[in-house]
């Protein structure tokens, strides 16, 4: 065989498996062709990921999975696949969802080796505090000299020391089993604050009689910027994704909400406004997606705020880093340019 001939043949080669593997990577077409999306959800407590009093699933996971739906149908075909942030990776590497939306820190082993693209950040958790109102704490500088519950032997523990001998702050740790008898302990008035992931401190706070009577700081001792995945290789799938998610904080910067935004349509006369919502410009072609798409995310779900207000404000989680860069935050939207 010659050199060209089997150049040629080697070609062909490498043509039927990129062929093969963007027949593979088209997401879109497969969620079309099934006509729903399949979300990846965890049971994560209330304010996150929940069934609600109607016996509807409901939380800010789950406006995750129906932000997406609402831009791809404008409706909210959604079936929720309950999965564990421990298999919820291979269930998406295995095609048997579409997205995980619930929330995993971005970090590098995770972007670099699981085969699968983070698609943004949309919540910044990180270690926090659960106070009593009427100790007068407001910001974690005030706990110096207070005695703190922590679970032993974990990082939280850790970045509590780390972040205490830093500021040269003196404090007391009364540490226990795991973050549930910490939290236990804190109920039984034994320590003057209890700390742990806030989600995680928010979710089962939620459950406490006396919930009204304690508030959990806005200040983070630690940072877990995190966000929604999807399969690697499939750059228009992720960019739906991003852009869906993308757009509720664009709107709030913007002014745009689920209550004007029908107006907003109507009679905004900002260009970038305008863009969005679909009424100038083509960007909903770009995406593969109609161009009222934006419109249809914020009709169907809200902006960043009305998430938020509607799911975690409830539960007693403050926005601290998830406030928007003009509020002192870390939120800040691509624009629609």
């Amino acid at each position: 065989m010659s050199v060209a001939r089997a150049a040629a043949g080697a070609l062909a080669v490498l043509a039927a498996a990129m062929a093969a593997t963007a027949a593979r990577a088209d997401t879109l077409g497969e969620v079309r062709q099934r006509g729903y999306l399949r979300c990846g959800i965890t049971e994560s407590g209330p304010g996150f990921s929940f069934v609600n009093a109607a016996g509807k699933r409901a939380g800010f996971e789950i406006d995750h999975c129906n932000t997406i739906a609402a831009a791809l149908f404008g409706t909210l075909k959604v079936q929720y696949v309950l999965t564990t942030p421990q298999t919820a990776f291979t269930l998406l590497q295995s095609r048997g969802i579409d997205v995980f939306p619930a929330g995993a820190t971005w970090s590098f082993s995770r972007d670099a080796a699981l085969g699968l693209d983070f698609a943004g950040v949309y919540f910044i958790d990180g270690q926090g505090f659960l106070v009593r109102n009427r100790s007068g704490v407001q910001r974690v500088a005030d706990l110096a000299g207070a005695t703190i519950c922590v679970a032993q032997g974990t990082t939280l523990e850790q970045n509590l020391a780390d972040y205490f001998h830093r500021r040269r702050l003196k404090y007391r740790p009364i540490t226990y089993g795991d973050a549930d008898k910490a939290l236990e302990a804190y109920q039984a008035d034994r320590c003057d604050a209890v700390t742990m992931q806030r989600a995680a401190l928010a979710a089962r706070a939620a459950g406490m009689p006396d919930r009204a009577q304690h508030r959990i700081l806005g200040e983070i001792i630690s940072r877990e910027p995190q966000g929604p995945l999807v399969r690697q290789n499939d750059s228009r799938w992720r960019d739906i994704v991003f852009w869906a998610l993308n757009v509720r904080v664009a709107a709030e910067e913007l002014g745009v909400s689920q209550r004007n935004v029908a107006q907003m349509r109507k009679s905004s006369p900002n260009r970038e406004v305008q863009r969005m919502l679909g009424v100038y410009g083509n960007y909903g072609r770009a995406l593969g997606l109609s161009n009222d798409w934006a419109f249809n995310v914020i009709r169907l779900v809200g902006n960043y705020d009305d998430v938020w207000r509607r799911n975690l404000s409830p539960i007693g989680l403050e926005r601290g880093p998830n406030r928007l860069v003009s509020q002192g935050g870390a939120m800040l939207a691509l624009p629609f340019r």
